[in-house]
């Protein structure tokens, strides 16, 4: 039986699986109508099932009048009900204090017993603003190396000065951009981030210039970019280093002069905005190997910060598992503690994915926890299944890549290769074993297997 074309209402088996996501995820029919809406979008766009349903999405999460592709942005609505098709893009949406924040939202079908095709989208926050966009999380611990880093995040964010920050992944560089906003003097104006690893070239120009309307097949309408709602605040660009070369000079040129151009326009836009960037490797080395532009390097880099690795501050292990677990009693509505014993075991393990590794190990204990207690025993078996889930990975991908046939005889072998990567982490590591062993996901044993193998002992 087919539904009603006027019908508000999805069938309740839908109701039910939308439920049982953690993110927000909502139902929206062909005419862009909400038909459901789960907890957390509720939660995340401050409304409700009965103001929602029937109303259209792109009014509730755009706060716009008509749908989000005719201003120009990707919809992976058409396809879905065109061809049925998966689809995933990056959107701007407005959250429930009114705020801006940038989300990644995956389309798929959904057939409901009523016969009806639904598009199910399911929405991932990339960038929120303040504490919300960094999980409730802040900057705490008492290491020397990270009270250094502090103070040196103290004294630019006093200033108008370009910053760059380098560290590894998941060493907390979004935390950091934040704070520096949040005590700059910009701190009442606007703070937005780009990743430049999650949009393409095309993609990115028009996120952080804007476009004019009839600027590409499909812009019925005109945009306003990043540089534009950003006026007057901080723009934080994570992993700059992944930009191209053309954007490169075309960022170059906003810090030199202060203008910029919507794509598809003919006049220049001033905007002053203080950019913050953000690179997990040694940005000048990419200026040496030709891959970056000198001239934008020392744009960008007035001041350089380094945030050090978690492996460098233990010490911080117990504030910051105790900072890192009170999002987490909102997210799973129960109080939780954690053991001496389990801080002691926590702090024997060299982190190389740090801070955020850290908190997958108290999230994931955290949600096999009955009695509010992370022990000692529970962090120890999370471990074990880490480190179990990462050896399978690499078991997995080196038989995989052992079946790809040689090209030739200059051709390195897998092996070679293999024992070329473990002997510069070696050396990177000044020779730590546990941690070589962490970072090639294997466990102690099998990295002393791989040693005498390869001579490297």
């Amino acid at each position: 039986m087919k539904k009603n074309k006027h019908a508000t209402s999805v069938p309740v088996e839908l109701q039910s699986l939308i439920e049982t996501h953690q993110h927000p995820f909502v139902v929206i029919d062909r005419d862009y109508r909400i038909m459901a809406v789960n907890s957390a979008y509720e939660k995340c766009y401050g409304t409700t099932r009965k103001h929602a349903v029937g109303k259209p999405c792109y009014v509730i999460s755009h706060h716009n009048d008509r749908p989000c592709h005719e201003n120009g942005e990707d919809c992976p609505h058409a396809n879905l009900f065109e061809i049925g098709t998966t689809d995933a893009c990056i959107h701007h949406h407005y959250d429930c204090d009114d705020r801006k924040c940038q989300v990644r939202v995956t389309a798929y079908p959904l057939h409901g017993s009523d016969g009806e095709l639904y598009m199910g989208e399911l929405i991932e926050q990339l960038q929120s603003p303040e504490d919300r966009r960094n999980h409730g999380v802040r900057m705490v611990g008492n290491n020397e190396q990270f009270l250094a880093c502090l103070e040196q995040l103290r004294i630019a964010a006093a200033s108008h000065v370009q910053v760059l920050l380098q560290g590894e992944t998941g060493t907390g560089k979004e935390l950091a951009a934040n704070y520096l906003h949040n005590h700059s003097p910009r701190k009442d104006k606007p703070f937005l981030t780009i990743d430049c690893t999650v949009l393409t070239e095309t993609l990115f120009e028009s996120e952080m210039f804007g476009h004019a309307k009839g600027a590409f097949t499909g812009s019925v309408g005109e945009k306003d970019g990043v540089l534009h709602e950003a006026h007057g605040g901080t723009l934080f660009l994570d992993e700059i280093g992944e930009l191209s070369a053309s954007l490169q000079a075309k960022l170059l040129r906003v810090l030199e002069t202060g203008q910029y151009r919507r794509v598809g326009d003919q006049g220049y836009r001033t905007v002053d905005v203080r950019l913050v960037c953000a690179t997990n490797r040694h940005l000048w080395e990419t200026v040496v190997a030709g891959h970056f532009r000198e001239d934008l390097y020392y744009r960008i880099a007035c001041m350089t910060i380094q945030l050090p690795p978690l492996r460098k501050r233990l010490d911080d292990i117990p504030t910051l598992a105790r900072n890192l677990l009170e999002p987490i009693k909102g997210v799973l509505h129960q109080r939780f503690t954690i053991t001496p014993g389990a801080i002691e075991l926590l702090k024997s393990y060299p982190y190389p994915g740090n801070v955020r590794e850290l908190r997958n190990f108290l999230f994931v204990a955290a949600t096999h926890c009955t009695d509010g207690e992370i022990s000692k025993t529970l962090i120890s078996r999370v471990m074990e299944q880490h480190q179990h889930n990462r050896e399978q990975f690499t078991e997995t991908v080196t038989e995989e890549t052992r079946q790809v046939p040689v090209a030739g005889p200059d051709v390195a072998s897998l092996h070679d290769m293999e024992a070329q990567h473990i002997a510069g982490l070696l050396d990177r590591f000044d020779g730590e074993r546990k941690l070589v062993a962490a970072t090639l996901g294997v466990s102690v044993r099998t990295l002393y297997r791989k040693l005498r193998r390869y001579g490297l002992n």
